[in-house]
């Protein structure tokens, strides 16, 4: 069974981060399940709580997700003009 969605807040870079995902998710063709399986979450309830934006990733869940979804990690966090300064930029500039 589907949960009902539950929109994130926009305002936020939290919420910014789980409509990116939600829509780089769709973009790849997975389906919430398929994205759990790949990135070892516990099931797709997780995704559903990513996307919104109860719950962010752990850090070192970053590099699965973006393999999963066929993007580098910087690409999963909302480009700077959409939110201001990114404060995560520098934290990411390292990873795959």
């Amino acid at each position: 069974m589907t949960p009902a969605r539950i929109e994130p807040d926009k305002t936020t870079y939290a919420g910014k981060f789980a409509i990116r995902l939600r829509k780089l998710r769709i973009k790849a063709g997975l389906s919430p399940q398929q994205l759990a399986e790949a990135v070892g979450a516990k099931s797709h309830q997780t995704i559903y709580d990513w996307e919104a934006g109860r719950f962010q990733p752990k850090v070192l869940q970053l590099p699965l997700i973006a393999k999963a979804l066929g993007v580098k990690v910087h690409n999963l966090f909302p480009k700077e003009q959409d939110y201001g300064k990114s404060l995560i930029s520098p934290c990411i500039k390292d990873f795959p």
